[in-house]
């Protein structure tokens, strides 16, 4: 095992393909984020850094210090997510809701039991509570942003927060979507991602990666990529101990990964060679034919119209109910939604109920409405079923609230007005008192006069006649050199500017 380890595979037929579609960041990310290690996975709590020296494209990974890094479950949970956020097509959304029989075939699961349950909501929050910062140069300027990969979590348990998982809504952070929307991802294939465990997927998302911004269309025999062994442990496999020895990493690590790789058709061949410029070893890839297939598919005259607009019905029955279930419990506890466990599956129902009537965005006006009216029986409300009974209520007072709220919204912008042409004003005298300092001696004592006169009503002397005298003065002043003065219009647009 001294020399170059150099295996191939007979090229096997272009299978067919489900697209899945991963922003490129996040494919960067996602090697160091996942440790395909079980047992050391939530040990793992210290912070990741890639691209460590190098300023302008710097990422830190911080796993949670309780749950410690996201480990292989989160890693299928992360894709199977990713999938159906794909299949969701355009325009591209935010959330992406799973049922319980979904969660239980994503994870390979034929029984849910409570252990499961339990594993999978360690799984949702490794993944949630790993906060990532990219530090990047942009403009001549260096910039960073610190983000999560879910933005929110909620949660539909069978009875209480103790209970086994039923359902679930992920939302993506705002960075995602934003690349997603500006066709900022790579496409890849699904069906045989399926085909591989995780440490395998890792590997071919990378690679993929790679062997499509090398491509150019033409000369495949020649393209292949090259990576040191112990940069493909740490930057694409979250860290995966790096073994000494060539024969250790081709039986018993990377080799079986990489072998069912060669036997779908997606590596010709790889060779594991002993590094020329630092001690270790350096892994050689070339693509096969299941590679270039999917590169002309996939790729080949890409335009907007692939992605078919497709709302899935999981919007109303999971996600608006678990986020109007989750408001509930905010309004009635003051916790934050990330201190909320869950939501029992009868409070979901429920909430599925109330959004037959009224709309998602309605749900905190509602819920304001709702417990206001138990406050005045001194009903103590402890389930959002105890809310039901004041949707009729609400309906019927809706054309009395939407008036009472044009009546609130024609104030406020009456008040707002009025502020506005107050400030004018008072920029107006300054304006003016300005001007008055650059008029000639005859104009301005001719300005005095007028504005003496103006002020004669007051008692001469007191500081309100001075202050009456010099207001005067100004109005006086911006009235005679009108168009010396910025008007109110010109003025505004400035301001807004």
């Amino acid at each position: 095992m001294r020399g170059t380890i150099e295996t191939g595979a007979t090229e096997p037929a272009a299978a067919l393909s489900d697209k899945l579609y991963m922003e490129n960041t996040l494919l960067r990310v996602s090697g160091a984020l996942f440790c395909h290690d079980a047992k050391r996975a939530p040990k793992r709590t210290r912070e990741i850094e890639l691209n460590k020296g190098v300023a302008d494209k710097t990422i830190v990974i911080r796993p949670d210090t309780r749950l410690g890094q996201p480990g292989p479950l989160a890693h299928k949970i992360f894709v199977a997510l990713l999938k159906k956020h794909s299949d969701y097509g355009r325009p591209v959304q935010s959330e992406v809701s799973f049922t319980k029989r979904e969660l239980m075939r994503l994870v390979g699961r034929k029984e849910w039991g409570g252990k499961d349950s339990e594993e999978l909501t360690v799984a949702l929050y490794q993944i949630r509570r790993t906060g990532i910062t990219a530090y990047f140069k942009t403009g001549g300027k260096f910039k960073e942003r610190d983000f999560n990969v879910f933005n929110e979590l909620l949660l539909e348990r069978r009875t209480s927060h103790h209970g086994s998982i039923e359902a679930c809504t992920v939302v993506l952070a705002d960075p995602i979507i934003v690349a997603l929307k500006d066709e900022h991802f790579i496409c890849l294939n699904h069906t045989l991602m399926q085909q591989l465990g995780t440490i395998g997927q890792a590997l071919y998302m990378r690679l993929f990666f790679h062997f499509a911004n090398l491509y150019d269309g033409h000369h495949s025999k020649r393209l292949s990529f090259q990576k040191h062994y112990s940069d493909i442990c740490g930057e694409w496999l979250g860290g995966l101990t790096i073994r000494k020895y060539k024969s250790l990493i081709e039986r018993d690590q990377l080799g079986p990964h990489l072998r069912q790789l060669l036997k779908l058709g997606f590596l010709a061949s790889y060779r594991l060679d002993d590094a020329k410029v630092r001690d270790g070893f350096v892994l050689g890839f070339r693509p096969g034919i299941t590679f270039f297939n999917d590169y002309d598919r996939f790729y080949r005259n890409r335009h907007q119209g692939g992605l078919q607009f497709n709302f899935h019905k999981e919007r109303r029955s999971i996600a608006e109910p678990l986020k109007l279930a989750y408001l509930f419990v905010q309004k009635r506890t003051g916790q934050s939604a990330d201190a909320i466990p869950g939501v029992s599956s009868k409070d979901r129902q429920t909430a599925e109920h109330i959004l037959a009537h009224i709309s998602i965005e309605e749900a905190d006006e509602f819920l304001n409405f709702a417990l206001s009216q138990a406050r005045k029986t001194n009903f103590d409300v402890q389930s959002l079923g105890g809310l039901k009974q004041y949707v009729t209520a609400y309906l019927s007072s809706r054309p009395r609230r939407e008036a009472l709220k044009r009546m609130n919204a024609s104030l406020a912008a009456k008040e707002q007005q009025e502020q506005l042409h107050a400030s004018y004003a008072t920029f107006r005298r300054k304006e003016a008192h300005a001007l008055f300092a650059t008029l000639p001696a005859k104009e301005r004592t001719a300005i005095e006069a007028l504005a003496r006169a103006d002020a004669q009503r007051l008692p001469s002397g007191g500081s309100l006649h001075r202050t009456l005298f010099e207001i005067a003065r100004a109005r006086i002043t911006a009235e005679r050199h009108r168009i010396k003065i910025t008007s109110f219009e010109s003025w505004k647009g400035r301001r807004a500017a």
